[in-house]
């Protein structure tokens, strides 16, 4: 995690508390968002925790999961891949991401008191208890149990391997400069799942979509983490933004090329077709727009760059799921 708008060490204060309390939007959340408009007083300091007014972190994190089940689909011949995989790591994604944040916000209380655009977050202003974090956290964890449990016992047990990579990566801005990396594993877990659940075992294309989710996790966030850099080092915490400075952009490309290297041994991996890789070549030019854009002094920049990835996933994800189609799915009417 980075920050961002820090006051600087010592504006923990109760003024501070009291105003984050009140306020009436939360950083990096989209105007207007479902959460403000709609959502019962009682339940907004919940739903904030949990960042359902900000979405693109449970896209993030479901894109690898929909990617790793479309590979299975076109490695088995099937059609399209399974809807009730599709559906049920939607679900699991959103609680996971949300227990995710609410554990990240349960650790980082203190150092997101320090910073003027954290010190609002729930549990840092006050809104929600410590007890009351606690006990939503062990709600979304069940939640995201039940759906683990409808998988096959392989895949269940793929889950379950995560859990480590997942509690410990809020230490990780502590204690190395590359805690990126360690998201970049938390976050690509989805790309053995699907893969998983459907052969229930794990082969070269899974290992391959991992290895590329991985790199393609820790670039984008080394672009969200510019937003905050300056921040970072006032409040004391790591993040590549720092590490790489005004080498980010050839970092950020290096990255991405890497990753359409990748992604592109897993497809020819499963045989797949001109659709998939159609595909990944319009998601390679996604991610050559993405550097081309990327201003690392110009936060909202950073940003709309980093949110942008939800789309070249949407792409990606497109290309395999067309692939499968046209492969498995079209009657042919031979004479």
């Amino acid at each position: 995690m980075s920050f961002r708008d820090a006051a600087g060490p010592g504006t923990g204060s109760g003024a501070d508390i009291a105003d984050a309390k009140s306020a009436d939007a939360i950083a990096d959340a989209p105007a207007d968002n479902f959460v403000d408009r709609h959502a019962p007083a009682w339940l907004k300091p919940f739903l904030r925790l949990a960042r359902v007014d900000r979405p693109i972190g449970w896209w993030l994190l479901l894109l690898p999961c929909w990617w790793s089940t479309a590979l299975a689909a076109v490695a088995i011949g099937d059609p399209w891949p399974d809807p009730s995989l599709l559906a049920l790591f939607t679900i699991g994604a959103i609680a996971m991401r949300g227990a995710g944040c609410t554990w990240n916000d349960i650790l980082d209380r203190k150092i997101d008191r320090q910073v003027a655009r954290t010190r609002a977050r729930p549990v840092a202003s006050g809104a929600v208890s410590l007890p009351a974090a606690f006990a939503f956290l062990a709600l979304q964890a069940l939640i995201g149990l039940a759906v683990l449990l409808c998988l096959p016992r392989f895949a269940v047990m793929t889950g379950i391997a995560s859990l480590g990579v997942v509690a410990v990566y809020p230490l990780m801005k502590r204690i190395t400069s590359v805690p990126q990396l360690v998201l970049g594993i938390a976050f690509s877990w989805g790309a053995l799942m699907g893969w998983a659940a459907v052969f229930q075992t794990l082969a070269d294309p899974a290992l391959l979509l991992f290895a590329g989710c991985v790199v393609w996790v820790f670039a984008y966030d080394t672009i969200y983490a510019h937003q905050d850099r300056e921040d970072d080092a006032i409040v004391g915490v790591r993040s590549t933004a720092l590490l790489f400075g005004r080498s980010t952009r050839m970092v950020v490309a290096l990255c991405y090329t890497v990753v359409v290297i990748l992604f592109g041994l897993a497809f020819m991996a499963v045989s797949a077709g001109i659709f998939a890789m159609a595909g990944l070549a319009a998601f390679a030019l996604h991610l050559k727009w993405q550097v081309g854009q990327l201003d690392i002094d110009d936060p909202a920049r950073c940003l709309v760059v980093f949110k942008s990835n939800r789309d070249a996933g949407l792409i990606l994800f497109a290309g395999l799921a067309l692939d499968a189609f046209v492969a498995n799915g079209l009657p042919l009417y031979l004479p």
